[in-house]
């Protein structure tokens, strides 16, 4: 029988790592509050948004919530979920299609009416098509990149213009490790983590105010993971919520740009600090030896 924790292994890079919630990511603890945020999740109907994202950050106090799905069938029953965590906060329900900029305008200028700014975006909504380059139609393989880059593009910048250049913000990007592997069948999907992974790096870099960070939710048992992955997929919904919380506090904002899997733990990133960005680690980057120096 294959550990279940194989892939985890494969891919560590704290001593210790978690496949549920934690003291240190705990959405109740003072530490991690949130309150007085304006939190916009998207693809909050169902799946990591809907139970991970929005749950968390509605235990954390924030002060509203803004949950973005393409229908509002599932939008209503989220609403009274979160009621249900705490009644005092904000919800407004938005139905948008993140691939469509007319559709994302009108999100931004019902957050701007109702709240005036948002604090934290969690670009949530997301696809994955299956398919190899030698025999995926065109237009099948491209449905990723509408969706998890075009539409991560339009809300970001949405989020970005409502922003502006004083007001401090966070924005986390739903990655994947996928982004960083190369699987049969799956190139789609891959390219579009690993182009926005790059897309967030550039966020970072030019809005100083702006913590941009990419994070694996880990592996749950949703409708996305199937097959071979199944086995390995024992992670919570409240370990990928927590994670999130946490990386929207000041303590995360060293991880500006970078790529964060959920199941390291925080507390050894933490200590690991000077390394993490002293020596660039957690960055896409070339590997090899580079320059002229090695051949004189």
């Amino acid at each position: 029988m294959a550990d279940r924790d194989m892939l985890i292994k494969q891919t560590q890079f704290t001593k210790t790592y978690y496949r549920d919630v934690y003291p240190a990511i705990e959405p109740t603890s003072p530490s991690n509050s949130q309150a007085g945020k304006v939190v916009v999740v998207t693809g909050a109907g169902k799946g990591i948004g809907r139970e991970s994202f929005v749950k968390s950050f509605a235990k954390a106090g924030a002060k509203a919530l803004v949950i973005v799905a393409r229908s509002s069938g599932p939008l209503e029953e989220v609403r009274q979920e979160i009621l249900s965590i705490s009644k005092d906060i904000i919800v407004q329900a938005v139905v948008a299609d993140v691939r469509d900029a007319n559709s994302v305008t009108a999100l931004w200028e019902t957050v701007k009416e109702k709240f005036g700014r948002a604090d934290v975006l969690i670009n949530n909504a997301g696809t994955l098509n299956a398919g190899t380059v030698a025999e995926e139609d065109v237009d099948e393989w491209w449905l990723d990149f509408e969706t998890n880059i075009r539409g991560t593009f339009l809300i970001s910048q949405g989020f970005l213009k409502l922003l502006g250049k004083e007001s401090k913000g966070t924005i986390l990007n739903l990655s994947s490790a996928l982004g960083l592997a190369t699987v049969p069948g799956l190139s789609a999907y891959s390219l579009t983590k690993l182009v926005a992974h790059k897309m967030q790096a550039f966020i970072a870099v030019e809005n100083p105010n702006v913590v941009a960070i990419g994070m694996h939710p880990g592996l749950i048992r949703t409708d996305i993971v199937t097959g071979d992955l199944m086995p390995f997929a024992f992670d919570t919904f409240d370990l990928a919520g927590g994670t999130a919380v946490w990386l929207a506090t000041e303590k995360a904002a060293f991880l500006n740009g970078k790529y964060v899997n959920v199941n390291w733990s925080v507390e050894e990133l933490v200590q690991r600090k000077e390394e993490i960005v002293g020596q660039k680690k957690l960055d896409l980057v070339l590997s090899g030896e580079f320059g002229e120096q090695q051949f004189l």
